[in-house]
């Protein structure tokens, strides 16, 4: 058995001298199981909130783009679902996407919660590799949740399997390995021009992530199965003179009975998440925000091929 190529964490020097001076610009797709971390290891990465971060499975539903500069260098991390048995519609799209982003990038990394270990979903995204005959970067994340020495014998075991060009030892919550992974990939990226302004974070227009903003504030508030019965959308925006803006959007369910759930006990629960969702709105826009959200009963909208085309995702996946 090998040694596994474990990144030493990086000096002052050595920080910036992966840096390359040629300019560079690709995509960098971040995939796992579900709730491995991706989103939160996208987010550090870009430095901004560009996906929603739940302690539940399946928050992601669609490909999202962060996008992070060093040096010359424009890195576009592809935040996608997590890859699991998809047993619905939705699920086999989601997984569809995750499986797209990777086709698509110019480098893969692989996530894994060392605490999980090698699970199902991780071994079935394992087989998808070599099936593509691709190697990815691996890192091992939520390292501070196992003994050292299980986390190296892990670390040996995935090397032996001649699929992944590095391995890196990571928490992406705490930020811990992250500059190094940067630095190893950033030289990896092909050379050419910038894809994206400068100052231009995410693909996701407002729309988009003020709805996936209030999703997250209902995944956390609610609980068991009824988060992946809901979607949100964003309705009506409307920016008045003195810079604010009002922003109308739908929540809706499957059945009648959810309704009564989101909204809670004299409307207590929906009016909490609308409040948590304006701080976080106005954080991303700069802006005093309006929101007003309604809940309504709009059953197999997960079947619908609208939604799909918002997300961009395959219906027929």
């Amino acid at each position: 058995m090998t040694d596994p190529k474990i990144e030493a964490p990086a000096t002052a020097d050595s920080a910036t001298s992966g840096v390359d001076a040629v300019s560079r610009c690709g995509y960098i797709a971040v995939v796992g199981a579900p709730n491995a971390g991706k989103s939160t290891l996208v987010n550090h990465l870009v430095g901004a909130k560009v996906s929603i971060v739940t302690p539940k499975v399946q928050t992601t539903r669609s490909r999202i783009l962060g996008v992070a500069a060093r040096g010359a260098v424009q890195m576009i991390y592809v935040d996608t679902p997590g890859i699991f048995e998809p047993r619905r519609r939705l699920d086999r799209a989601m997984v569809a996407a995750a499986w797209g982003g990777v086709a698509d990038g110019d480098v893969t990394v692989l996530l894994i919660d060392v605490k999980r270990g090698l699970d199902g979903d991780f071994r079935r995204i394992m087989e998808g590799l070599k099936k593509s005959n691709r190697k990815a970067v691996l890192a091992l994340n939520k390292i501070d949740l196992i003994p050292r020495t299980e986390l190296l014998g892990l670390a040996s075991e995935l090397d032996a399997t001649g699929l992944f060009t590095d391995i890196f030892m990571i928490s992406a919550l705490k930020g811990d390995g992250m500059e190094d992974l940067a630095a190893a990939l950033a030289p990896r990226l092909p050379v050419g021009p910038w894809l994206f302004p400068e100052d231009q974070l995410s693909d996701l227009n407002d729309r988009l992530y003020a709805a996936e903003i209030t999703r997250e504030k209902l995944y956390l508030r609610l609980h068991q199965e009824l988060p992946y019965a809901l979607t949100v959308e964003t309705e009506g925006w409307e920016l008045f003179r003195n810079g604010d803006v009002r922003i109308e959007q739908t929540i809706y369910v499957e059945r009648a009975s959810q309704k009564g759930i989101v909204l809670g006990k004299g409307g207590e629960r929906i009016k909490a998440i609308r409040e948590e969702a304006i701080v976080d709105i106005q954080e991303f826009l700069g802006c005093k925000v309006h929101l007003f959200i309604f809940v309504k009963v709009r059953e197999k909208w997960g079947d619908d091929p609208e939604r799909y085309r918002d997300w961009g995702l395959d219906f027929n996946a």
